[in-house]
């Protein structure tokens, strides 16, 4: 496996995965407002523009693209992994890599974590900070925790 910097190239397979993994996971944890709201906030234009940025990736494994991630400063904005490719290590490859690129820069990273990620963060050591709420249409409401990890000083698991 290998994260590489990605290309506008990859923005079409990106996006694949992305609404790949929301549909196929998040509707066990959310009505079909959330997932739908996640698809539409994933666009082909959001996709370009985190690339655009330099500061998304992919994970590569034998040539094929299994996962994405993003950050913008201190901030993950993304991890997903296409369903038969979680639980091999993917995310946690992801999150090293990105968690390496912070810490550069910052001694704390944050990220907002949907409800089906936060045990998987729990266990990377990101505590929870706060909560939010986003509220949709139809009364329905996006829940989310706010958490963060500090990747460096006298803490065990210290990155630097």
């Amino acid at each position: 496996m290998k994260y590489i910097t990605a290309t506008i190239e990859m923005a079409e397979k990106i996006h694949f995965i992305l609404h790949t993994t929301i549909r196929t996971i998040y509707p066990k944890y959310y009505p079909g407002e959330v997932v739908e709201f996640f698809c539409r906030h994933h666009s082909q234009e959001h996709v370009k523009e985190g690339i655009t940025s330099g500061n998304m990736g992919v994970l590569v494994k034998e040539d094929v693209l299994v996962g994405t991630g993003c950050y913008d400063g201190n901030h993950i904005t993304g991890v997903y992994v296409l369903p038969e490719y979680q639980g091999q290590g993917c995310g946690r490859k992801i999150m090293d890599c990105l968690e390496s690129e912070i810490v550069k820069k910052y001694d704390t990273a944050v990220l907002d974590a949907s409800l089906p990620a936060v045990c998987i963060y729990e266990k990377r050591g990101y505590k929870t900070t706060g909560h939010g709420i986003l509220e949709l249409n139809h009364d329905v409401k996006l829940v989310y925790e706010i958490m963060e990890k500090k990747l460096k000083g006298d803490e065990p698991g210290d990155l630097t």
